[in-house]
């Protein structure tokens, strides 16, 4: 399986990054530090959603548990209904 997110498919993208160096003696653009490319990679976590094992993301996890919360809470409104009437 690929380094992904299986609910957004976030995946690792390229970019660039530089260090900032202060200027030294003899000119400020001297001693400039390259920019590098490097890898961002997404924040993974295997997570279990009716019963099968996933990669998701930190963002699509919580918005999971949100989503999961509010049903809760509207099953549990809707029994305590049931029940009271």
């Amino acid at each position: 399986m690929a380094y992904a997110c299986s609910f957004c498919g976030k995946t690792a993208i390229i970019g660039r990054q530089g260090s900032h160096r202060k200027g030294v003696a003899g000119g400020k653009w001297k001693k400039r530090a390259p920019r590098t490319a490097r890898v961002f990679l997404p924040n993974l976590h295997m997570a279990t959603i009716n019963g099968t094992q996933v990669k998701l993301c930190s963002k699509c996890i919580r918005l999971a548990k949100g989503r999961q919360s509010k049903t809760s809470r509207k099953a549990s409104k809707v029994s305590q209904a049931a029940a009271s009437s």
